[in-house]
């Protein structure tokens, strides 16, 4: 094993780095029917989020994260910046499944230049990220701007 000194700003990030890959990692079923240890467990009810009349559940997947390194790790923690997320959409009265993908930062590139303003926040702390897709509370905040260009209708 060979030992040497790394300066701080390596670390951080390398560590970032490797958070970032496996945070994009999703279980598969071959590891879901295996044994897997508290800390691993995630509720499927977490992950999902519904509209205001319970009709249409949604669930998104982040498919790909920034390298950038987060501005304030101190006050907030680590965090990542998505770029591209898979939105699954299931309409709860027809059973019927939508599945589209993102790019989340041409969107808000987008909308800057058409309305000249954005509202989505793509730091996303890495706590919130469960087996590759996002906590259920956190939807709003990743697909504000394409709810806005009416990319997303939820």
């Amino acid at each position: 094993m060979h030992v040497g000194i790394v300066s701080e700003e390596n670390t951080d990030i390398e560590s970032t780095k490797i958070k970032s890959e496996s945070l994009l990692e999703t279980v598969s079923d071959a590891e879901v029917n295996s044994r897997i240890s508290f800390e691993e467990f995630t509720d499927e009810r977490t992950l999902i989020s519904q509209d205001t009349f319970g009709t249409k559940q949604m669930k998104i997947k982040v498919i790909e994260v920034s390298d950038e390194t987060p501005p304030s790790k101190w006050k907030f923690g680590d965090r990542v910046k998505v770029t591209k997320i898979l939105v699954t959409i299931k309409h709860l009265t027809t059973q019927q499944v939508e599945e589209s993908e993102f790019n989340i930062e041409s969107i808000e590139r987008e909308l800057a230049e058409k309305r000249h303003y954005t509202s989505t926040n793509r730091w996303i702390p890495t706590e919130y990220i469960k087996n590759g897709y996002v906590v259920g509370s956190h939807h709003t905040r990743l697909i504000s701007d394409a709810s806005a260009l009416d990319y997303i209708v939820f």
